[in-house]
């Protein structure tokens, strides 16, 4: 029998709100303290119980967090249901979700998901740079986004789908539980495959223009490129980098990813100076630090001669939402009927299709790894406004922890830590007002 969650009132089957009896009693205390009239017999659902255990365990450092996840929550890394949500792979900080920030992601085309439109809709504006002139529209958060094709059901909207969801999906269709960190920023979403399916520099520079001549507007303090254009040489004054600059000038951050081929060539946007380029880290889908590795994504130099990427983030077991209204997801749902009804059979086909859920399957490539890092931007800046796009470089440097033995050249910094990202931020930003402050006093 299906009841509704004690402390965020989402519908739940009556065995997932009774996963709130493991917690042991700090954890029940906490959620108390905050909820005073809720009692453990009121039952928990699955996204509330692990984001009360994990703010607790923030609070203990990495290590405790890593034990005490595995202990109470103990997981098979090959399993269909296997995959980790993603605040918790992160380490994130989940007080903070990117509210008040908009994301902008560029990618091949989209669709309007549930997780990015209800219950209120967060996509703040549809462009097509695929031709000139732009085609726009923007949206209030009580409308419903529709745009030409929405709904063509057809695979490149795929990727843009799984990318923003990635992103600020809020994991609707799970309770919340396979949310991306950024679950409450507004979105714009600009697609720039071309009529003839090719996406190249001269659309990707149409989108990037057109993001900066509207950036003031829409607020606009992210941009995530989970794209690849065309080879250019020299890199030296390519219209793709020279627009990414144009925009970090205005005080936007750009995340680019990589690519997948796992060798020493970059093309535009990663080749940006100007933007943080993400390469791939396969994690294992586990807590384990010494399990890290690095995934085969694409490194080289900047048009400056900078070593590219920055960082590193996970590029495997990203968990993001199946395309509605393709033959894929009715499969998942005939599938995951046929495992509920006992059949064995479902679940090699299951584990083919990387299904987590009905709703949900785990994806690879540095294009969700990108996601992953322009998503704790956009939490860094909720928690610090007054970040610039330097300041936000420096400090998921400065936070990212090395993969062992993994050369400098292709991990950058190294792996992405969403929740030591957003406490370095919060300390700068505690400094500055000090300073300021003790400044005034002075004067």
């Amino acid at each position: 029998m299906a009841s509704a969650c004690g402390l965020c009132g989402a519908i739940a089957p009556g065995d997932e709100l009774a996963e709130v009896g493991w917690l042991d009693q700090k954890v029940l205390d906490r959620l108390t303290h905050a909820h005073p009239t809720w009692k453990r017999d009121d039952g928990a659902c699955p996204a509330c119980v692990q984001e009360a255990l994990l703010e607790l365990l923030l609070e203990s450092g990495a290590e405790a967090l890593q034990a005490g996840v595995q202990r109470v929550w103990p997981l098979d890394a090959e399993a269909a249901f296997g995959a980790i949500p993603t605040p918790l792979r992160m380490q994130a900080d989940p007080r903070f979700r990117g509210r008040g920030v908009t994301l902008a992601l560029v990618d091949a085309a989209f669709y309007p998901h549930r997780d990015l439109v209800r219950s209120r809709n967060r996509v703040r504006a549809w462009a097509d740079a695929s031709r000139s002139p732009i085609a726009t529209r923007q949206f209030g958060p009580r409308e419903v986004p529709y745009w030409p094709g929405w709904n063509a059901g057809d695979p490149y909207q795929w990727h843009g789908l799984m990318t923003s969801a990635a992103a600020a999906g809020n994991g609707s269709l799970s309770h919340g539980l396979y949310r991306g960190l950024a679950s409450e920023a507004d979105v714009v979403l600009v697609q720039v495959r071309e009529p003839d399916g090719h996406i190249g520099n001269r659309s990707i520079t149409r989108a990037l223009r057109w993001l900066a001549h509207n950036a003031e507007e829409l607020g606009l303090r992210v941009v995530n490129l989970s794209v690849a254009g065309d080879p250019v040489t020299p890199l030296i004054g390519n219209s793709v980098d020279e627009a990414v600059a144009e925009l970090v000038a205005q005080g936007v951050v750009v995340v680019a990813a990589s690519g997948n081929d796992g060798v020493r060539k970059l093309v535009p946007p990663a080749t940006a100076p100007q933007a943080l380029s993400i390469g791939g880290l396969d994690d294992k889908n586990t807590f384990a630090p010494q399990d890290l590795e690095l995934w085969h994504s694409n490194y080289g130099e900047s048009a400056s001669g900078a070593l590219k990427p920055e960082l590193v983030a996970p590029s495997l077991w990203v968990v993001a939402p199946v395309l509605p209204g393709t033959p894929l997801a009715e499969e998942a749902l005939e599938l995951f009927a046929r495992r509920a009804e006992g059949d064995a059979g479902a679940e090699a086909r299951i584990a083919a299709l990387k299904l987590v859920t009905p709703h949900y399957q785990h994806v690879e490539g540095t294009s969700f790894a990108a996601p992953l890092v322009a998503s704790t931007v956009a939490c860094m800046l909720e928690a610090a406004p007054a970040l610039t796009p330097a300041d936000v470089r420096e400090i998921l440097t400065e936070s990212a922890e090395p993969v062992p033995g993994a050369p400098p050249e292709r991990q950058g910094a190294g792996a992405l830590n969403a929740g030591r990202a957003v406490a370095f931020a919060r300390e700068r930003s505690n400094g500055k007002e000090a300073t300021e402050t003790q400044r005034h006093r002075e004067h």
